[in-house]
């Protein structure tokens, strides 16, 4: 892009975005001075509905937020209602609702490597049409998310919207007969996450570094996902219930979506770069052995290489079921018993995207007065924001449909969640005159 020459790049319909979304880049002689992600989709107003409803319905209302990661919802409403209620869900429940997260990780992230993502290394503009020329690496991505939607249908109830999840457990627990007739696909899907981490650290990656605040859960033995610390690359360590102390959401004019940044120093990211570079040795033993063979550095700092971190995380979630059910005793119950009182409960999962952040709190009888949900698209945002911004001054003489294609591109390493909805993206590039300071259309 020519600073004598104005171009204005405009994407309709981007079907590899979930949601409605727009992208404004101002660019003057190179520079780029203005990167907003626009979210215009109406608000869905998912606190309010909570409010007045009874704690115990919270986790089957939020599961209808995403029909992607429906688990994520439930569980992190599930766990931030048994905290302001006092409940304790120990095993073998506790690995069942892990398990149950699994599921949802492999078929979401499978979804994301090979239909969404994996195109754009590819040169082809969709999933369709990568099939023609990869069609055995097609078919490996739906069995492999088959294998996931097969752990969210036999322990969730079904494969979208899951309903068996409730306060204090699950409505029914499976049998092991039940799940173990899950272990074969399970298996053979594990053989081909292998075979994908592999693939996809074969992908050219543009060069490209940053090194953003990295925000992600910890736990003391296991690579996050259901339960932990809050931490950061900069020294955050705290517990969900203090997440209000360190975070807030603050409102931009140009989108319907909250930022949320941490106090005093602005954009963070969650998400797969953020819990492999705090959490890395806590993978289970072949997505290790695995991240250690595709990658060399210690701290990831390329955002284009989070495809490769999905594809690890598949393997760990694949070797983590497999374990579980080959583990699993049924319980003597299928959930604890605990009464409805008042109460202020906080809790965060690891969603596939990143932290998922849920507070209620409660009333005598157990009515919610107050939610408040923090999604990770909201939390990453301004990070997606500072990619672009310092992505493109150095490629800013691209052609049009490269320069388009890279836009859209270091998006989709975020994965962003804009809604369940319809998927659309538009973008518009503008280059400001040095002369008079106006924007040619």
């Amino acid at each position: 892009m020519s600073d004598s020459k104005t171009k204005t790049i405009k994407v309709n319909y981007l079907a590899r975005v979930e949601g409605e979304g727009a992208l404004h880049v101002r660019m003057r002689k190179g520079k780029v001075e203005d990167v907003q992600l626009k979210i215009f989709e109406p608000p869905r107003f998912f606190e309010a509905f909570l409010r007045g409803r009874n704690a115990l319905e919270a986790p089957d209302i939020t599961a209808r937020i995403c029909g992607i990661c429906p688990v994520a919802y439930q569980m992190s409403a599930v766990h931030a209602v048994e905290y302001a209620l006092g409940v304790t869900v120990t095993e073998p429940l506790r690995d069942l609702r892990h398990l149950l997260y699994c599921g949802e990780w492999i078929e979401s992230h499978a979804l994301h490597v090979y239909m969404l993502h994996a195109p754009d290394f590819l040169g082809f503009q969709d999933a369709m049409g990568m099939a023609k020329s990869h069609p055995k690496a097609v078919q490996m991505g739906l069995a492999i998310k088959k294998a996931g939607n097969s752990i969210v249908s036999v322990v969730g109830g079904r494969e979208v919207h899951p309903i068996n999840v409730k306060v204090g457990g699950f409505h029914r627990a499976p049998r092991p007969s039940e799940l173990r007739t899950l272990l074969e696909p399970l298996q053979r899907a594990l053989a081909m996450a292998v075979d994908t981490v592999r693939w996809v650290a074969g992908f050219s990656f543009p060069d490209f570094d940053r090194e953003p605040e990295f925000v992600a859960l910890r736990h003391p033995t296991e690579y996050p996902m259901c339960e932990g610390r809050v931490v950061s690359s900069q020294g955050i360590d705290i517990d969900a219930v203090q997440f209000d102390d360190h975070f807030t959401e603050i409102h931009v004019p140009y989108t319907n979506a909250l930022h949320s940044v941490v106090k005093g120093r602005g954009a963070y990211l969650t998400g797969p770069l953020a819990r492999f570079n705090l959490n890395r040795q806590r993978l289970a033993t072949t997505a290790r052995g695995l991240a250690d063979e595709v990658i060399l550095e210690s701290v990831v700092k390329n955002p284009f290489k989070s495809i490769v971190i999905r594809s690890i995380e598949i393997v760990h979630a694949l070797e983590e079921s497999i374990r579980m059910i080959e583990n699993y005793r049924e319980a003597p119950a299928s959930s604890v018993p605990f009464t409805l009182h008042a109460g202020e409960g906080a809790a965060a999962t690891e969603a596939p995207r990143g932290l998922l952040y849920h507070r209620y709190r409660l009333s005598e009888d157990g009515t919610i007065l107050d939610a408040k949900i923090i999604p990770p698209t909201s939390q990453n945002q301004k990070s997606i924001e500072d990619d672009l911004r310092d992505l493109l001054p150095s490629r800013a003489a691209l052609p049009k449909g490269d320069l388009t294609h890279l836009c859209e591109q270091a998006i989709r390493n975020h994965d962003p969640c804009i809604s369940c909805a319809t998927h659309f993206l538009r973008l518009e590039i503008h280059d400001v005159e040095p002369s008079d300071g106006t924007v040619k259309p």
